[in-house]
């Protein structure tokens, strides 16, 4: 497992990586690929792309971190960021990116996001993958659910805790 992994917000040197990650079908139906909501976060003020990236500085994954999304229907706390479209491209899975990338966020979040003070996501009911890497990282189910695009959905919750 890789535990030199940095966390840092996209920059225009990414975007070439990004244009060529692979996503097998599986779990494409689940998430987007980085250049699919690049975009939509470059034109937001609200929405920050984070790049997650290897020991060696090789762009291995992407993530985008909303402020001021519309989660009331997920929870009630404005000072909530929503966090959406994790994805390591297929070539450089199974090494430990992911976790490494959910285990350095709440220290990402404090220092970039001092207002903020729990982490939200969604994730499929049918995506036991991205659930059990929640969960192993300190995300909790309080059991809410959600219907999404393509079906249930939990909300996961991650408190952000000051020091």
């Amino acid at each position: 497992m890789s535990n030199q992994t940095r966390l840092r917000f996209y920059s225009e040197e990414d975007f070439e990586a990004l244009q060529h990650f692979e996503l097998p079908s599986e779990q494409v139906m689940f998430t987007a690929l980085p250049g699919e909501t690049l975009e939509a976060a470059i034109q937001d003020p609200n929405r920050y792309p984070v790049v997650i990236q290897s020991e060696e500085g090789e762009t291995v994954g992407f993530f985008v971190l909303h402020l001021n999304a519309d989660i009331t229907s997920l929870v009630n706390n404005p000072k909530a960021i929503l966090l959406r479209a994790l994805s390591i491209d297929y070539r450089k899975q199974g090494k430990g990116y992911a976790t490494a990338a959910m285990l350095q966020l709440p220290t990402f979040v404090r220092e970039c996001f001092p207002e903020v003070d729990e982490i939200v996501l969604a994730v499929n009911a049918r995506n036991f993958t991205a659930q059990r890497l929640y969960l192993r990282t300190g995300f909790e189910d309080h059991g809410l659910t959600r219907l999404g695009p393509i079906g249930m959905q939990h909300i996961y919750h991650f408190k952000v805790e000051r020091s």
